[in-house]
């Protein structure tokens, strides 16, 4: 883009920030706010872009050529309006990501569960390929140090979002769809209605262009059933790809290894085997997934999950029980004496909580104990028909010992935790500084 002067509203946000620094690197002059301070928004001052602290009307520049502004802010923000006063075009996010993508070939990672991490891991093979991408990732990537991958190339690696159809903003030369659950249930009424936005999605792949999935799992498969007469692009299916040795814990990162691993010999046909395998096995994680935090002053462990759907709950516990196992001299496996699994969970969202309630309540068989938040509200108002104490409630009839407490509260239970046992917080919201509280304490 030749735009030159560019104002970001809601500069701190995980891909906001990370745009941003992609615009600054293309010659553009880059500004922005945000309403808080934060490690992100200190990133980027670091890098020479000047982000104020506190939205208002005079923070826009008139000379500004552009605003690109987070999904999350509303038409009224003080600084959309004065935009608007100002007549400087304005666009969103996804809308700016989606003018990137046309200019790129564009790798876009889209999915429920795992687009982070196959994000993180896809732009770390083809960087280790020396492939030269340009990536956006919705999580800091530890072996970049960033959201963001610089690159020479056309390649461009982006994780795409479902909610409210971002995702249908880009124009993908290949499509990778990691799985396909009912989610974002404040948006889509039901898991058809999330269907026909990835059906559109993969439909927007070209006939030259691939798809790459799991196309045995049965929410998928009816998508593609449709797909050949729309495109004719090809279909990788990614489950084909073998084991990987990772850092990282759980089947369902295997998954994701694999799914990375099949993009990248699609987007990179010289690509060799020994460099996926290398780079996956040297890949570090991204921050707040599966991030082990250190000990307490009592020697508990603390790791942190940014798991806010039951699904990835479940999952994520199994692998925590899986490694939190014994191994013998002899390298055969035993399960210790009982190690305590003790949850702290951050609900996200009044609709998600309460429409997959059960499922909820049933993803925490691997916890010992689960301490509840309040709901994160985020973008909804209470209507008073959920509650942590009803998750709380519903947690404990399965069996596993729940209660719902206040952040103050969570930490101090969670500091007389002792050595042996295990403390994970979990969700989308600010759970995670209860998880550096902790680690911060000895």
């Amino acid at each position: 883009m030749n735009t030159k002067k560019i104002y970001f509203v809601g500069i701190g946000g995980i891909g906001m920030s990370a745009l941003a620094q992609m615009m600054l690197d293309q010659g553009a002059a880059v500004t922005g706010s945000d309403r808080d301070a934060s490690p992100v928004t200190e990133l980027l001052e670091k890098k020479g872009i000047k982000v104020v602290v506190g939205q208002k009307a005079e923070n826009v520049p008139q000379n500004a050529e552009l605003v690109v502004y987070s999904d999350s802010v509303p038409e009224t923000n003080p600084e959309r309006v004065r935009a608007r006063e100002l007549g400087i075009p304005s666009l969103s996010y996804f809308q700016m990501l989606g003018k990137v993508s046309e200019e790129k070939k564009t790798v876009a990672v889209a999915g429920t569960h795992g687009k982070t991490t196959t994000t993180g891991m896809l732009a770390k093979i083809l960087k280790d390929a020396g492939a030269s991408p340009t990536a956006v990732v919705g999580s800091i990537v530890k072996d970049f140090g960033s959201n963001y991958l610089h690159g020479n190339s056309d390649f461009f690696v982006v994780e795409a979002c479902e909610y409210k159809d971002h995702l249908l903003e880009l124009s993908p030369q290949v499509l990778v769809l990691t799985n396909v659950e009912w989610d974002h249930t404040d948006f889509f009424p039901s898991l058809s209605a999330l269907q026909e936005t990835f059906k559109k999605a993969i439909e927007k792949v070209p006939a030259d262009g691939v798809i790459v999935t799991d196309p045995h799992n049965k929410n998928i498969a009816l998508l593609l059933v449709a797909h050949p007469p729309a495109g004719g692009a090809k279909v990788i299916d990614y489950t084909k790809e073998p084991a990987y040795g990772l850092r990282l814990p759980g089947e369902f990162n295997q998954m994701n290894a694999r799914a990375a691993a099949a993009a990248a010999r699609v987007a990179y046909p010289s690509i060799s085997d020994d460099t996926i395998r290398a780079s996956l096995a040297s890949f570090q994680g991204t921050w707040r997934r599966f991030e082990y935090k250190g000990k307490t002053a009592k020697g508990a462990e603390v790791y942190d999950d940014y798991a806010h759907h039951p699904t990835a709950i479940k999952k994520t516990l199994e692998a925590l029980r899986g490694k939190i196992r014994e191994v013998t001299p002899y390298g055969r496996r035993k399960v210790s004496p009982r190690r305590r699994v003790v949850v702290a969970f951050h609900p996200h969202l009044y609709s998600r909580t309460r429409d997959l309630l059960d499922e909820f309540a049933a993803a925490f068989s691997d916890a010992d104990q689960v301490f509840i938040a309040p709901i994160y509200a985020a973008r909804e108002a209470d209507d008073g028909t959920i509650s942590s104490e009803i998750l709380a409630e519903r947690i404990r009839a399965t069996g596993t010992e729940a209660s719902a407490l206040d952040f103050d509260a969570i930490e101090k239970r969670l500091g007389e935790i002792g050595p042996g046992d295990t403390i994970i917080t979990m969700g989308a919201g600010d759970i995670y500084k209860v998880a550096d509280a902790l680690v911060a304490q000895k």
